[in-house]
């Protein structure tokens, strides 16, 4: 496998705080990785700034083969490979729920009507909601909502996709429908960092697990039932010591 996403000694700042601390990682095609660890350990940021959500200040992060800290990389032709599901939702209030799947790929794909549509309702049986698509956002529960920011961000079939604690805002009921779609996500291949609460899910689909504190990767499993079970740092098995796992 190569790597898809390459962070070499990445530093990230808001003012005097120091988000990101030098981080050095590698995600290779195809990886499900899960980033996990305490609110306000930079999780988020870190995730924003594949997609130049959130600039770095110094070292170099590679996406798909584009520099994001060269200043000629053209943000958009990274953004057409890495799709992004936010805790919020972002739907389009005003559109359709097949609309706002159609509406990325017709105007940066320029994707053929017929093909598009056809594409929209695929995305929209896969994630359970095949009698949704002339409903508007405001229509549907939390969960459905974010099932349809998941199609929206498939149908510009991304390269990568990025999870940012997609699960956070919704009602207990409702996780479960969201994590199962997740699942379908990770078993078709494509590249997914997610970050999450949800050690469950954490546990049982990735490839690999991430702790993050403080803003610097403080442990890197390639095995997250060892992770779990035994955790090497001394943060992390307080971490887990507060929270159930599955």
């Amino acid at each position: 496998m190569s790597a898809i996403i390459k962070f070499d000694h990445v530093n990230k700042y808001y003012g005097k705080l120091h988000a990101l601390k030098d981080i050095n990682l590698e995600i290779e095609e195809g990886q499900v990785v899960t980033i996990i660890g305490s609110s306000g350990s930079g999780k988020s940021t870190l995730i924003r700034t594949i997609n130049g959500l959130e600039p770095i200040q110094s070292g170099k992060l590679e996406v798909t083969g584009y520099d994001l800290a060269d200043k000629k990389t053209d943000i958009n032709k990274i953004r057409k490979n890495v799709g992004m599901v936010f805790q919020h939702f972002n739907l389009y209030q005003n559109k359709t729920v097949l609309e706002n799947i159609m509406l990325a790929p017709r105007i940066v794909l320029h994707r053929d009507e017929t093909e598009n549509r056809q594409e929209a309702e695929k995305l929209l049986e896969m994630v359970g909601l095949s009698d949704k698509g002339d409903r508007y956002p405001k229509q549907l529960s939390g969960g459905q909502q974010q099932r349809v920011a998941i199609a929206r961000s498939l149908a510009m079939k991304p390269k990568v996709i990025l999870f940012d604690e997609p699960t956070s805002a919704l009602d207990p009921e409702m996780i479960q429908d969201v994590l199962d779609v997740m699942k379908k996500v990770a078993e078709s291949g494509i590249t997914m960092l997610v970050v999450t609460h949800e050690m469950g899910f954490a546990r049982e689909v990735s490839d690999r697990v991430i702790f993050f504190n403080q803003g610097e990767v403080l442990e890197d499993s390639n095995d997250p039932e060892a992770f779990f079970e035994h955790p090497k740092s001394e943060r992390a098995q307080e971490f887990l010591s507060k929270i159930i796992t599955l």
